[in-house]
């Protein structure tokens, strides 16, 4: 139950934080994002790679990856699609996009890149969910996995006393 309610309140939060937001700015801005990000983790501009991006959102790193295979996941695809103007699958041709969860992810093929970004502390089964990354990797894969995190003392304190984050369950 509240996994569900973490859902509708990140689905809530997409829509607030990018109501202000011009689609094409917020995606420009977003790009620009993705490419310091590859680039501050010393990594080469990934290219004709398989890439799966797991809790992709609705502007996750696959936008920022033409030129691959990507499989993007997020089990509010759908819903991000439907109400969100910032996004629309058929901008992404390069990708295949999947309603799944973490927990759900059984890919046949495996991937020379998983990026797992700000999504393993929203997770039901936080186990599973990295069994699940670590064996979606081809043999020699690299797994970029990061998480926000809460960088000063009050809120650090109160999400540790009390179930004040509701979207974070980890």
């Amino acid at each position: 139950m509240r996994w569900k309610i973490a859902q509708w309140f990140e689905q809530r939060w997409w829509k607030s934080y990018l109501a202000d937001k011009n689609p094409q700015d917020y995606l420009d801005w977003k790009k620009s994002y993705w490419k310091v990000f590859i680039a501050k983790l010393d990594l080469e501009h990934p290219n004709e790679k398989a890439i799966l991006d797991a809790g992709c959102g609705p502007a996750g790193i696959f936008i920022h990856l033409e030129g691959n295979q990507v499989t993007a996941t997020d089990p509010l695809i759908d819903g991000y699609e439907k109400h969100l103007d910032h996004f629309n699958k058929s901008n992404y041709p390069w990708a295949d996009f999947h309603q799944q969860t973490l927990e759900e992810i059984n890919f046949k093929e495996k991937f020379d890149l998983v990026f797992c970004l700000n999504v393993i502390n929203h997770v039901k089964d936080i186990d599973q969910s990295y069994h699940n990354l670590i064996s979606a990797l081809k043999p020699g894969g690299t797994l970029i996995l990061s998480i926000d995190s809460h960088n000063y003392l009050l809120p650090k304190l109160l999400f540790r006393l009390l179930p004040l984050d509701i979207l974070h369950s980890h």
